[in-house]
């Protein structure tokens, strides 16, 4: 059995994958998220015996119960100021200060798991020409890991969604992780079409004729300046782009959906329901996109829940990785 805890948890997206991937040889001991609404989400599909968790930052590490995996999604915005306020230097503890990366780091260092995961943007590749991973990786050296990383493409792994993350690896240098791989894609011939909702959705999905108008018209502004911004409606042969929590996420993901039979709006909107059959994704559908099963429950409004898949992983991008480390750990003891 494997004690894990969950650290930045969000919906519980890590987790999902290595629960997929362990089955019952891991059982979570700790959970942190402060956002209320994704504690939710979390609480409602996942019964714990212990609460979760808030600020991270407050959180004691020798107050964190024995683990033996570290799950940790920790947000990138934690750098977007460390490389133009202090220079960057190969001491996580001189360099990190003051951000949620130095928790991971902090918390590890006292507890040493066996293994330390973590999921980000790509962009944390590129940040700061490329230092701020640098020290990211030195930082897990420093306290006595092999660290391994590799960019890995959701559409890769059964999902139809262009999305891709930069996902870190790291094993205790006591245990013998040289047969450690990142996984292979194993199934890219997904489109939008398989994760549909399989009945007619609600009206409210269906953008009114006047916001197709003005969504037409800042595309069009955009396109005369050369710029590519604006709304998109996806092939439901192809692949969708990369959801994300708020702004344009929705609106770069339209599909077209003939399916509606029922035109009277049942939210208040301007002109009528357009009768192209342009729609938004459900929540569910979004869900799906990120690998997330269909008895996950998204009890919580709209609004919350495309923020929370916007924020959230990939699952089954985790569950394979999640599969790569259980070998090592199973074999390199």
């Amino acid at each position: 059995m494997y004690a894990s805890i969950d650290l930045f948890a969000g919906i519980g997206g890590i987790r999902k994958g290595f629960e997929n991937a362990f089955g019952e040889d891991i059982s979570t001991v700790f959970v942190s998220e402060w956002d209320l609404h994704a504690q939710k989400t979390y609480k409602i599909n996942y019964k714990d015996e212990f609460e979760i968790s808030g600020d991270i930052t407050k959180i004691d590490e020798k107050d964190i119960p024995k683990f033996d995996i570290c799950l940790a999604g920790f947000p990138c915005q934690a750098f977007s100021m460390a490389g133009k306020r202090m220079g960057f230097e190969d001491d996580y503890k001189g360099m990190c200060r003051g951000t949620l990366f130095q928790d991971v780091v902090r918390i590890c260092e006292y507890h040493k798991p066996k293994v330390i995961f973590c999921e980000n943007v790509k962009g944390l590749t590129i940040h700061d020409r490329g230092r701020t991973f640098k020290v990211i990786k030195r930082a897990f050296e420093q306290i006595g890991y092999t660290v391994y990383d590799k960019v890995l493409n959701s559409k890769d792994f059964g999902v139809p969604q262009n999305r891709e993350r930069i996902y870190i690896v790291a094993f205790r240098n006591d245990i013998d992780s040289s047969m450690f791989e990142f996984p292979e894609p194993v199934n890219s011939d997904t489109c939008i079409r398989d994760i549909l909702e399989e009945n007619e959705v609600s009206v409210k999905y269906y953008l009114s004729t006047v916001y197709v108008e003005t969504l037409k018209k800042h595309k069009a502004r955009h396109e005369s300046k050369g710029n590519g911004f604006g709304y998109e409606i996806r092939d439901l042969d192809g692949k969708a782009g990369t959801i994300v929590c708020g702004g344009m996420g929705r609106e770069r993901n339209l599909i077209i959906d003939k399916r509606l039979t029922n035109f009277v709006p049942v939210t208040h909107i301007k002109g009528e329901v357009n009768r192209e059959g342009i729609r938004k994704m459900t929540p569910r559908e979004w869900a799906r996109l990120q690998g997330f099963p269909d008895d996950f429950k998204l009890e919580l409004a709209d609004t919350h829940l495309y923020k929370q898949f916007g924020n959230s992983v990939t699952v089954n991008v985790i569950e394979a990785i999640a599969k790569e480390i259980r070998k090592v750990l199973e074999d390199g003891k």
